[in-house]
């Protein structure tokens, strides 16, 4: 059974990135027909097409690897300035009738580019990808080009993929925290150390020269409910660590409602212990040098008992943006922590569990949740709306980094348009004209190849060494 719960896990995922996929492009899709622009094809996938159907003017489809999507919308690029074409012929003869217009360009424009015949290859891409944008242009239908469009169409237009992730990401995260809950520490004994282990030591086991552990020698006991702390009631786990932290060498008195029933008061003196630093997210902190971080606090040796609580709606945008912040900060340090991957799918080093991640990294979770019998199925169901939910938050933040091919590329492309346009006007000049997007094909292919490149490693890590949750 536990193969087929696996499984299970893995399909759940898949279906859920591929429906997010393909709402992606819906929030491209709707608004480039609100705005007339002509789409040729809505694909998800990329690849040899394993099915389509034409509806109208638009190609519906599948494509092989649905690691991805697109729409195609016609004119994405502007064509060429003829300004420069036109004083190029200034001074010549006209076209003979076996002459082509396109043979007397050729020719006058040979020298410049055997001048830069180092970067012949760019200027190809650049004017393959004029030529392949007019081409789809259909006669009579250059209004319906992206490029004729208004600055803010066009930015709503690429904003749109991203929202709809973020919508999606907003309405997982509300379902967990509002339906499910979040796991969280209770008062509730769930275990009692016999003894005191320093963070400083790796193993979990007691040795005959390792102190005590206050609670072990109480009538505490697993499964015992802590009501107060010296007549003050705590109601989180919270509540409990601040004061048993704070209180080194001072006995407290434990208001337990134990497990067995009835109430009793237990007097512990907690000792001094060094643990590790966790952050707000219960994450362990390192050092500049990766080294645990510690600190000696107040310690009587109890661990809570872990459930779902449900969390109130007001919760649900702050973890969103927590979310936000936490992918930013991975993609912001992208170079250093791909560098670690590199290290660990090649070498001895480890992964790091808040690290990024492929599909196929994120599949394997879903698919550990799934299988493992100590998780409930409310857990497991839980844990899965919750890594839909960051994955569209991940589809969101990442799909607005300011370079093509991606979204955010498109809306800078946009915008610096309007800003050029409005300088323009307010200097009396003329316009501009649209931005020549097309020039920066060669920082698209480049980043298309780093993006390549950087899915492989991912991928190649997530299935020598991948990251485990158990």
């Amino acid at each position: 059974m536990e193969p087929l719960l696996y499984l299970a896990g893995v399909l759940v995922i898949l279906v859920g990135v591929v429906v997010s996929i393909g709402l992606h492009e819906v929030g491209h899709l709707l608004p480039a027909k609100l705005f007339g622009v002509r789409v040729t094809q809505y694909m998800i996938g990329f690849g040899r097409t394993v099915w389509s159907r034409r509806r109208g003017e638009t190609e519906y489809g599948f494509k092989a690897i649905p690691l991805g999507g697109y729409i195609s919308m016609v004119g994405m690029f502007p064509p060429a300035k003829q300004g420069r074409r036109e004083r190029l012929f200034q001074g010549r003869p006209p076209a003979t009738a076996g002459e082509a217009v396109e043979d007397v360009v050729e020719e006058v424009e040979a020298p410049s580019r055997g001048r830069t015949a180092s970067t012949g290859f760019f200027n190809t891409l650049v004017q393959d990808a004029r030529d392949s944008s007019q081409d789809q242009i259909q006669p009579g239908e250059e209004h319906r080009a992206f490029y004729r469009l208004a600055v803010w169409k066009r930015v709503v237009i690429m904003l749109g993929g991203p929202t709809v992730n973020l919508i999606l990401g907003i309405l997982f995260t509300g379902i967990l925290l509002t339906g499910f809950g979040v796991v969280t520490p209770t008062t509730t004994v769930a275990a009692i150390s016999q003894c005191i282990v320093p963070a400083t030591q790796t193993r979990d086991t007691c040795t005959a020269s390792d102190a005590p552990a206050p609670a072990a020698g109480t009538a505490l006991k697993p499964g015992d409910r802590i009501t107060a702390i010296d007549g003050k009631p705590v109601s989180t786990w919270d509540d409990v660590t601040a004061v048993i932290r704070t209180s080194a060498g001072r006995p407290i008195e434990l208001t337990v409602a134990a497990k067995a029933g009835g109430t009793e008061r237990i007097t512990v003196t907690p000792a001094t212990n060094t643990v590790p630093v966790t952050n707000a997210a219960g994450a362990v902190e390192k050092d500049a040098n990766g080294a645990t971080r510690t600190q000696t606090v107040g310690f009587i040796g109890i661990t809570s008992t872990e459930a779902l609580q449900r969390q109130p709606v007001t919760a649900v945008v702050p973890a969103v943006w927590n979310n936000v912040t936490a992918v930013a900060g991975v993609i912001v340090n992208l170079p250093a922590r791909l560098v670690g991957v590199a290290q660990a799918a090649f070498g001895s080093g480890e992964r790091d569990p808040n690290g990024p991640i492929s599909v196929v990294g994120v599949g394997r979770v879903a698919g550990e949740i799934a299988a493992n019998p100590q998780v409930t199925v409310t857990s497991k169901v839980a844990s899965l709306v919750g890594i839909l939910g960051s994955l569209n938050i991940a589809l969101f933040v990442f799909n607005l980094i300011p370079l093509l091919p991606l979204d955010g590329g498109h809306v800078i492309g946009a915008l610096w348009e309007g800003l050029r346009r409005r300088v323009a006007r307010l200097l009396g000049r003329r316009d501009p004209g649209p931005v020549d997007t097309a020039k920066l094909m060669p920082l698209t292919f480049a980043v298309a190849i780093l993006l390549g490149g950087m899915s492989v490693l991912l991928i190649y890590a997530d299935l020598v060494r991948p990251i485990s949750i158990f």
